[in-house]
């Protein structure tokens, strides 16, 4: 037989809690579990691309993904029969999954059933979801797709096709689709990477990371044109030292030969060396024999 001792403190008495403080406890135990179940959702739906609050049906194949990335990564696996792969055509995706509620829904920033906002920067255009808005992201008309960096620090060169910093603007040599190419040297598509990517004094692009690979191994030419990447002046006058030490056999002394300089264009007829031509218009020896 239970005793009331007139506290009534019931189910409760064991954890000195009332009536009233158990319903709290109750009410806010039901809460904390809420938040946990929609903390595993979002946690099962982390985009490690973006940080956004839904998940993308493909258009192409159907599927669903946390974005675009996503899907390329997975469709264009090596485990892929050749065949199947494919990138997703953005510009294409119609329809979002809430990651809070799952409802799937018209392509929108704030869900349509709980009304959460899956991705603080949000553009119609690319359908394009994203949390971390420090990136700075902006949707440029001429590229026709979203960028990083802020509107106000880079420009749209119509010739080039891309967008550059604003510090290049009246100093960039211009080339046609400069950045609508692969990288040559990894093979990634430049206009679509997320990686950075320089300006090469002949108006080239390249991937930061790979050109500065490039200076590791000693590579200062542009993979495309041949043009030096840098100030090359300091490496040139240590050619004019070793040349001078070291002279060429008599029979060589008088020997003319044709060569074309990389970096100015320029054709000249100049005296062989073994060790190379220095070209006399611009006084590079980054030059090419064309003929003896």
């Amino acid at each position: 037989m239970i005793k009331d001792d007139g506290c009534h403190r019931g189910i409760g008495s064991c954890c000195g809690l009332d009536l009233y403080s158990l319903s709290l406890y109750q009410c806010w135990n039901c809460r904390l579990q809420e938040l946990t179940v929609t903390f595993l959702i979002v946690l099962n739906h982390i985009c490690q691309h973006y940080r956004r609050r839904c998940r993308i049906r493909a258009p192409c194949c159907n599927e669903i993904f946390d974005c675009r990335h996503c899907h390329n990564e997975a469709m264009n696996n090596i485990n892929v029969d050749q065949k199947l792969r494919h990138d997703i055509p953005r510009h294409e995706v119609n329809q979002v999954i809430c990651s809070l509620c799952g409802t799937e829904q018209k392509v929108q920033q704030v869900c349509v059933n709980c009304g959460v906002c899956m991705g603080e920067y949000f553009c119609e255009s690319c359908k394009l979801f994203d949390d971390d808005t420090s990136k700075k992201q902006y949707h440029c008309d001429g590229c026709g797709i979203c960028r990083i960096g802020g509107c106000d620090n880079f420009f749209h060169c119509n010739k080039c096709r891309c967008c550059y910093s604003m510090l290049l603007k009246n100093s960039h040599p211009c080339v046609e689709g400069a950045m609508h190419h692969d990288c040559p040297v990894c093979c990634e598509y430049l206009f679509e990477t997320r990686q950075d990517v320089i300006v090469l004094p002949c108006g080239h692009t390249i991937h930061k990371n790979c050109l500065k690979e490039m200076r590791e191994h000693h590579q200062y030419a542009c993979p495309i044109c041949s043009k030096s990447v840098c100030d090359m002046s300091k490496v040139w006058e240590k050619y004019d030292r070793e040349i001078a030490a070291t002279p060429m056999p008599e029979a060589y002394l008088n020997k003319k030969v044709w060569i074309l300089c990389n970096d100015c264009g320029k054709t000249s007829n100049v005296q062989f060396h073994v060790l190379a031509q220095k070209c006399p218009n611009c006084k590079s020896y980054n030059t090419r024999l064309t003929r003896g």
